[in-house]
């Protein structure tokens, strides 16, 4: 992966929804609780959130160069690391995230598109997380 240019700024903070990604920790919070990502986990969304909405390849999720145009040999082609096919990698790293988003009612934030792919579907409107720790609603009164 080539360096950024000299002028070129990368923001230390991103937000994705309710997640703020803190580059310098390479982690994420939800107010104020750490998530506790892995490094893959952080680069993952953190290119989830710098494009939010839009539909992100296999390929583009795990940081593997742009496949090779198709006159390439099959062997050359194939996304394959060590013992690990790379759709199962994704799906473990995709899961892990979503669990530790989980407590805080987020874990549909990272959404799964029916072409392949995935995306980071982060709605605006009321805070999830603060919803899911607010205290149910009183009945109303009668009279």
């Amino acid at each position: 992966m080539p360096f950024p240019d000299a002028d070129t700024r990368i923001p230390r903070f991103l937000e994705a929804g309710e997640v703020r990604l803190d580059l310098v920790h390479r982690d994420g919070r939800v107010e104020a609780c750490w998530l506790g990502l892995r490094p893959r986990e952080f680069e993952l969304l953190w290119r989830l959130a710098r494009k939010p909405g839009e539909r992100l390849t296999r390929r583009h999720l795990l940081g593997y160069p742009p496949a090779p145009p198709p006159a390439t040999p099959p062997a050359a082609r194939r996304c394959v690391r060590p013992g690990r096919e790379c759709g199962g990698l994704l799906a473990l790293r995709v899961a892990r995230i979503r669990a530790k988003l989980a407590p805080f009612g987020l874990s549909r934030m990272i959404a799964a598109d029916a072409r392949g792919g995935h995306f980071l579907d982060a709605p605006d409107g009321p805070c999830a997380a603060a919803l899911a720790a607010a205290p149910p609603p009183r009945p109303a009164r009668a009279g």
